[in-house]
């Protein structure tokens, strides 16, 4: 874990940040104080992780987009 000042955080960010994704933990301090942490973000997360997650798990029916003609006839659709 690397301790770095307020002033030093804000000239180096961009350094800290690739140290940070390296890997790195570092606390940014304020008058000798721990204020914040900086670590990298999980990536993969959130929707775009689960693109193709239940691919081969999920099987559809071939009649699956067709309503049965009594549910169809109750919606005022015709079948």
């Amino acid at each position: 874990m690397v301790r770095v000042g307020m002033h030093e955080a804000k000239t180096q960010l961009s350094k800290l940040v690739e140290r940070a994704e390296g890997g790195e933990e570092i606390v940014i301090t304020r008058r000798g104080e721990p204020a914040a942490r900086l670590v990298a973000a999980k990536r993969g997360d959130g929707f775009a992780a689960l693109a193709g997650a239940w691919q081969g798990r999920v099987k559809f029916a071939d009649d699956f987009d067709e309503l049965p003609p009594d549910l169809a006839e109750s919606l005022g659709i015709e079948s």
